[in-house]
Formats: structure tokens, C-alpha cells, sequence
């Protein structure tokens, strides 16, 4: 084996990312106390666009590096310029609000790198080890940033259920991995496929593997019934942490769904289909009942995850290329949504007081009608209504079940979505009907207020011209599979 042979330039974004967080490393260390946040943010936005950038390449097939265990495709270049693009958004909006309180650190855009880094190999592993050291990457680094604030009691016990949670998750997956490897005598996610494809190998033993993996995958995507401590894990937490571990780490979530279940099992397609009808059911059910008495605005939309988590399984389960791409479709529009919902918690925070309490969302009209319309995109979106963009995300997964034949479960799901646009609506009918609790002065610098009016209405552009992003995540899935 040489160094040619490995065909690194495939892995050059990756690569550039590392190269430059040390870099970061060396710049938090030696710069002065007062220019280092500065330096921090620059030289973290600066690395971001350049690797968004570097992502760029025309690919016709998949391409293959480091003899195998590396895939560059359609799939993996559209996901992680989407998870570059929103962890760029998280910094931006996280910064005033952690530098209030003094967490606007090193450790914390260290960690948020590595945390990407992570997130870019998991989409483009193409072997049991490469998706496991992308997945632990990624998830030392959240715990970490969970427990970032020290000082704070709820943080701490965030950061151990989160870390409790992720070993439960690791232990699983890796017990189903350790017995697919024993039925098929391979980690590698393409002979994997063609040994199950071909025989079915030892059937049993793939599927209590199966079985394993599916349940590791569903406390990572933290949907029902593996989702205790979720909620916790979303209110305690900063709520720049919380914005970045409900954004971006979706979608890199479906791209592990994805090279896991679909790459390399799918022709075990009937074994997991069933589970994931299962549990996308029981997160529809109770991620949006269990919502409505919520009076926590962050707890409210972590139960919203889980919801959201349960559609997203709508589109996997369905086994087709156009149930494929309405879930990549999907957790993209999530994290945009999950973007501006929680920039406006950080909007309307302040040093001393975080403003995560419906309550503290009432008479926002009369305080600014500006940053209340925002709001009212985001919660008209997230709850479906159209022409927004959660509308058209929430139709391609429900149109991808249905052509797969699960007609219960889409009846269902509407009926579920219904039910879960009562919290959405209510906090818009806070904010419009209700009369101020606080009458605090809102004050946000320029470059937040403009991201934040962007972002929210990209929502109403993305969902009035949709074709765009549906086709893309349509074209990558059909030159990835």
C-alpha cells in the first residue's frame, strides 16, 4: 500500500478542516485575552467557507479512498455541505450569546470543529471502523460542549445523561456490528451488501445484529422508545449547545441511517423496515401529544425532535430511492428550522436571563412585530402549513410511505401532525394575543438580526420553490445508490 494509492484528495476537505482547527489550537493559545475571541470567530468562519468551498467537485459515480473505507458521492458532498453551511450558522448565532457568558471560549469552537469533522466522515465512511470513528469523534466532542458551562448544575447533569445516552448507544451499535462481522466475515459496508444480498449469509445472526444496530441508531436519533433524557439533555443545556446538537447532527445522522442500513443491509430491507415502522409510529405519537403540556419552550421542541425524527423515519422505511431522498430532504429543512427556532430563544435571552419559557414569548408583537413574524414562520413551517418549507418535507415523506404501501401509517402520521400543530400555533397566539410579560428593549448586532431574517425566510423561499432542493437531494441519491 502507498500513499498515492490511498487517494487522499478525496479526503482534502477533511483534511484542510483538521489542518486548520489546529491551527485554532495554536491561535487560542498564544493570542492575547482581548483579541482572541475575534480571532476565534474569524478564523472559524474563515475554515468553514473554505471547506464548503473545497466540497465542490463533479462526480458521476461514487469514488472510493484509503482502500475502501472512504466514499466520495452525491449523497455524502450535498450532506456535509449542508452540515458545513449549519454549523457555520450555529457560530454566528451562538456568538454574542456565549460571550455574555463568558463561554465563547477555545474549547468551545475546538470542540465544534472536531465535532464537524466527525459529522464529515460519518456521511462518507464506507466501513464499519471509518463510521464508527466519525461517530465517536462527533460525539465525545458534544458531550463536551453540553458541559461546557461548568458552573452550572443543570449543564453538568445534562452533559452525564447526554454521555450516558451516547455509551448505551456506542455499546449497542457496536454488539450489532460484532455480530453482522461474524455472519459475514467483513466490516466493509460494499461486500457486506453483496454477502447479504447473495446468500442472506447467516440469517439469524444478521438479524439480532440488526436488531442491535437499529436500536443504537435509535438512540442517536433519539426517537421513542429510546428517547429518555432527550428533553433533559435539550433544556438543560446552553442553548447554543442545544441549537448545534438539534441542527447539524441530524443530518449527519441520516447519512450514518444511511451507509449502515441502506448501503450496506439493503438487502436485509425487510428485517429493518419493520422496527423503523415501529418506532417511527411511536415517535409520531408521543413526540407530538407529550408536547402539548410542555410550558418550556426548549422542552417543547426536543419532544418536536422527536416527532420530527419519527417523519424522517417515514421516508427511510419506505426502501426506495424517492423515500431516500424525501428523508435527506427532510433533515435538511429540519436543521434550518431548528436554526432560527433557537436563534430567537438566544434573541430574546439575555445575560442572567434565558428566555426558554413560552411565557416569555407573549406580546413579542407588540414588543417587535418584525421578530414575531419570524417566529411565526418558523412555528407555520415546523408545523406544516403551507407554503412553507416544513409543508413540502413533511409531503415527500408522507408521499414516499405511501408509495411503499404503508397507507395506515401516513393516515396516521397526518393525524399525528395535526395534533402537533396545536403547540406550534399556540405559541404564535402568545406572541399575537397575549400581552407582554417583559418589556425589555430587544438588541441584537446588525449581522444577527440579518442572518436570522434570512434564514427565516428561506423557509418561505425553499418552500415556494422547493424543486430545488428536492432535486438536488433527489440527484445525489439516485448517483449514490
Amino acid at each position: 500500500m502507498t500513499v498515492s494509492s490511498l487517494n487522499l484528495a478525496l479526503a482534502a476537505p477533511e483534511i484542510f478542516l483538521l489542518v486548520m482547527t489546529l491551527i485554532v489550537m495554536i491561535v487560542d493559545l498564544f493570542s492575547a485575552a482581548e483579541k482572541r475571541e475575534g480571532r476565534l470567530f474569524f478564523l472559524s468562519i474563515f475554515t468553514l467557507i473554505l471547506v464548503a468551498l473545497s466540497l465542490y467537485a463533479p462526480l458521476d459515480a461514487p469514488r472510493y479512498g484509503f482502500n475502501g473505507m472512504f466514499v466520495v458521492d452525491g449523497m455524502a458532498v450535498i450532506l456535509k455541505a449542508a452540515i458545513v453551511v449549519a454549523v457555520a450558522l450555529v457560530i454566528i448565532y451562538s456568538r454574542a450569546y456565549l460571550v455574555a457568558r463568558n463561554l465563547f471560549t477555545g474549547e468551545f469552537v475546538l470542540l465544534v470543529l472536531f465535532a464537524t469533522l466527525g459529522m464529515m466522515v460519518m456521511v462518507s465512511a464506507n466501513h464499519f471502523v471509518s463510521l464508527y470513528l466519525g461517530l465517536e469523534l462527533f460525539a465525545l466532542s458534544t458531550y463536551a460542549m453540553v458541559a461546557l458551562n461548568r458552573d452550572s448544575a443543570t449543564a453538568s447533569e445534562a452533559a452525564m445523561k447526554y454521555f450516558i445516552l451516547g455509551a448505551l448507544a456506542s455499546g449497542l451499535l457496536l454488539y450489532g456490528l460484532s455480530m453482522i462481522y461474524g455472519a459475514t466475515g467483513s466490516l466493509d459496508v460494499a461486500k457486506v451488501a453483496k454477502i447479504i444480498e447473495a446468500s442472506r449469509a447467516n440469517d439469524p445472526l444478521i438479524t439480532f445484529g440488526l436488531v442491535f444496530v437499529v436500536a443504537g441508531l435509535a438512540f442517536k436519533l433519539g426517537v421513542v422508545p429510546f428517547h429518555m433524557w432527550v428533553p433533559d439533555v435539550y433544556q438543560g443545556a446552553p442553548t447554543a449547545m442545544t441549537l448545534f446538537i438539534g441542527s447539524a447532527p441530524k443530518i449527519a445522522a441520516f447519512g450514518f441511517i444511511m451507509r449502515i442500513l441502506a448501503d450496506s443491509m439493503g438487502g436485509a430491507v425487510g428485517d429493518w423496515q419493520g422496527m423503523l415502522v415501529i418506532m417511527s409510529a411511536l415517535s409520531l405519537a408521543l413526540g407530538n401529544i407529550v408536547a402539548i403540556a410542555q410550558t418550556n419552550l426548549k422542552r417543547m421542541l426536543a419532544y418536536s425532535t422527536i416527532s420530527h425524527m419519527g417523519f424522517m423515519l417515514l421516508g427511510i422505511l419506505a426502501g426506495t430511492k424517492n423515500g431516500y431522498s424525501a428523508s435527506m430532504f427532510y433533515s435538511i429543512s429540519y436543521a434550518l428550522m431548528t436554526l432560527v427556532s433557537f436563534g430567537m430563544i438566544m434573541l430574546l435571552s439575555r445575560a442572567g436571563f434565558e428566555a426558554e419559557n413560552l411565557e416569555d414569548f407573549k406580546g413579542l408583537n407588540q414588543r417587535s412585530p418584525w421578530y414575531a413574524f419570524l417566529m411565526l414562520i418558523v412555528m407555520f413551517s415546523m408545523a406544516g402549513i403551507p407554503p412553507f418549507l416544513g409543508f413540502w418535507a413533511k409531503l415527500t415523506v408522507l408521499e414516499g410511505a405511501l408509495n411503499a404501501g404503508y397507507t395506515w401509517l401516513v393516515v396516521f402520521a397526518v393525524l399525528m401532525s395535526v395534533i402537533g400543530a396545536f403547540y406550534y400555533l399556540r405559541v404564535v397566539k402568545l406572541m399575537y394575543f397575549d400581552a407582554p410579560t417583559d418589556s425589555t428593549p430587544i438588541v441584537a448586532a446588525a449581522g444577527f438580526r440579518s442572518l436570522l431574517a434570512v434564514n427565516a425566510f428561506g423557509l418561505l423561499a425553499l418552500g415556494l420553490f422547493p424543486g430545488v432542493l428536492l432535486t438536488a437531494c433527489l440527484n445525489a441519491i439516485q448517483r449514490s445508490f
